[in-house]
């Protein structure tokens, strides 16, 4: 006799080899499936499809759904800034606390929280410096009851993905007390004309201090330092309270694709503090590209290196990267062009009308080709498809080129080209 221990009707011997060989003849159990299989079963992918005016099954446009929430965001940042006047920090100085607590080798995420919350924060590092090229990112990572700096604040994202991708591991517990005093003591440092920002990446559902957690917040909020916080796991009340204390969000991620747009929301520069909206004359450097052939000592890795990197206009020391602060005489550094990309937050490009096929007016043509890119807007049956116009220069442009527009080039070229044929 066999008893599955679930109330159910004892089994004998034979019954139970029966629904094995049902089992082996239907595929076996879910635990016996591949990862391709389990993946696949996970995903859903019969939800994807969706009804036609036909009643024929089609896929549902993944990259129009993406397009309607790209515009629907945009809308609502320029909507938020156009009422209130918001005056935004160009020079940010951010550190990203990571959890690599235990809690951090769930696998509700797959494969796990830790290697998704990596695979987010090498996105957002690279979508942060091109938003942000005058801002400095520094890594600190929470496990066994400690908090631990990865790198320092710096402008380079390569040097703080790899220290990332080398330090992966989970074990013990969180402690967010220790992370923000960390954090507390490398941002109060900081000039007055630097937004402080701290964004915390946490998985656990507790947090193992050594003291009074309270005070600390208390702390950062003197300090002016702002903190968010993305949960993986369960709303947090602690962490709640350390978003509200020092003007930070706080949200809980529900899947991948949620906790990427969370991420991705710190990228743009937030609303500045009103003690730091002040206007400061900021001293900055532009240094010349140092001679190539030549070995010299670099100042910011301490070691002697042939050739490339920048020389400091004040000290003449030499430095790897740009923009970064020079060890020697504290001076700002930067290149021409990080200082003009920087000022696309504060001059964006005005959001584009949508353009359906069946509001075009009788009276003008429907459009053929994509300003931009210059691919065609007309479905395979000639009928003109869904566009976006600009509302200057009344331009039409394909969805992708419109968050290529707004996104990364930060200026419209139907407008752009209008304005060169008047100056010529």
């Amino acid at each position: 006799m066999y008893n599955n221990g679930r109330g159910k009707k004892p089994m004998t011997t034979g019954e139970r080899q029966e629904d094995d060989d049902d089992e082996e003849e239907g595929g076996g159990n879910e635990r016996d499936m591949e990862a391709w299989e389990r993946a696949y079963t996970d995903e859903r992918s019969w939800e994807s499809l969706q009804e036609d005016e036909s009643g024929n099954l089609r896929p549902i446009d993944n990259q129009a759904l993406h397009h309607a929430q790209y515009r629907r965001r945009l809308r609502s940042l320029s909507a938020a800034s156009a009422a209130s006047r918001i005056q935004k920090g160009l020079i940010r100085y951010l550190f990203l606390v990571i959890d690599l607590s235990r809690a951090a080798g769930e696998m509700d995420f797959r494969p796990s929280r830790m290697m998704v919350v990596a695979k987010q924060v090498e996105a957002f590092v690279r979508e942060f410096f091109d938003q942000n090229p005058l801002s400095q990112i520094g890594l600190v990572v929470i496990k066994d009851g400690v908090a631990q700096s990865l790198t320092d604040l710096g402008g380079s994202p390569e040097s703080h993905i790899k220290a990332l991708m080398g330090k992966l591991g989970c074990s013990g517990e969180a402690s967010l007390q220790n992370a923000l005093e960390l954090v507390h003591e490398q941002l109060d440092q900081i000039p007055s004309y630097g937004h402080r920002e701290v964004i915390i990446l946490y998985s656990a559902l507790s947090t193992c201090d050594p003291g009074d957690v309270m005070e600390t917040i208390q702390k950062c909020k003197k300090s002016k330092i702002r903190c968010s916080v993305i949960g993986l796991s369960a709303e947090i009340y602690i962490c709640k309270y350390l978003s509200q204390e020092t003007g930070g969000l706080y949200s809980v991620a529900l899947d991948e694709a949620h906790l990427k747009e969370l991420i991705l929301d710190h990228a743009p520069p937030p609303p500045a503090i009103a003690e730091f909206a002040i206007a400061n004359l900021i001293k900055m450097g532009f240094p010349q590209r140092a001679a190539e052939g030549v070995i010299s000592i670099c100042s910011c890795h301490k070691e002697a290196k042939f050739g490339g990197g920048y020389t400091c206009p004040r000290c003449k020391a030499r430095v790897c990267e740009l923009p970064t602060e020079c060890r020697i005489c504290g001076l700002t550094l930067v290149s021409s062009p990080h200082l003009a990309r920087s000022y696309h937050h504060l001059f964006p490009v005005t959001p584009f009308e949508d353009v359906a096929p069946k509001i075009l007016p009788n009276q003008d043509p429907p459009p053929k080709n994509c300003f931009g890119c210059q691919q065609s807007l007309l479905n395979p049956g000639g009928m003109p498809s869904r566009c976006v116009r600009c509302p200057k220069c009344k331009r039409f442009f394909c969805l992708d080129c419109d968050i290529y527009i707004h996104e990364s080039l930060h200026n419209c070229p139907g407008c752009e080209s209008l304005n060169l044929l008047v100056s010529q």
